[in-house]
């Protein structure tokens, strides 16, 4: 529930495809947090990649300043902070749920989930007293389709999925397995919301996507 707070607030300030870019950190966080919790081992050829995977992050977020010939945020501090705030979340969650779910039914962890982000949730809006804001979005039928889509799409049939793949193999291939959305995002942006994207941009994707392919291949 934290982690997609930070992460839906990071869509909003520096947009999904450089947010999800930055989520692609999640394989080397959880690479590094499976050593020291789960035992799980990284060899040198992965040690590169997590190198190769952030200097693909920071091809796209950091450009050199003109001025002081140092190195400038090319995206609103913000939201790159909401982003890496996400990752660590979902990084973490990752552990939780390798050690979690050991033989149990994926779908009922996923319900477990899924109803212990509803109490968190319900917590967040409390105490930052949003429930007039949850109530302007409830009357807004086309946003409150979408969301629904977006809910059975990500939080049903990803999340069973996830946890399905965390079942059976190391929680960090799982990881990054589903971090390709960094690229997978870049055809979308173009024809759905007309993003003029940059050549660096997607060169940076594929490097973090390559970095994340070393990491655990």
């Amino acid at each position: 529930a934290l982690g997609d707070v930070c992460l839906f607030r990071a869509y909003v300030e520096i947009g999904p495809r450089i947010s999800l870019l930055i989520m692609s950190a999640v394989p080397p966080l959880t690479a590094v947090m499976g050593y020291f919790f789960l035992g799980e081992r990284v060899s040198i050829r992965g040690l590169g990649g997590m190198v190769t995977t952030m200097a693909g992050i920071c091809l796209v977020i950091l450009n050199r300043d003109p001025y002081d010939e140092g190195m400038r945020l090319n995206h609103p501090l913000r939201g790159i902070l909401c982003a890496c705030m996400g990752a660590l979340g979902q990084a973490s969650s990752f552990i939780f749920n390798k050690v979690g779910i050991g033989s149990y039914n994926p779908f009922a962890a996923t319900q477990i989930r899924l109803s212990a982000a509803m109490i968190a949730l319900v917590a967040i809006i409390t105490i930052r007293r949003k429930w007039a804001e949850i109530n302007t979005a409830f009357g807004n039928r086309g946003v409150l389709k979408l969301i629904i889509l977006g809910s059975v799409f990500g939080s049903f049939v990803g999340m069973t999925c996830s946890l399905i793949a965390v079942k059976y193999t190391a929680a960090g291939i799982a990881s990054s397995i589903s971090s390709i959305s960094p690229v997978i995002i870049i055809p979308i942006s173009v024809m759905v919301f007309k993003e003029k994207v940059h050549f660096k941009e997607i060169a940076g994707a594929f490097v973090s996507i390559i970095g994340i392919t070393l990491l655990f291949w």
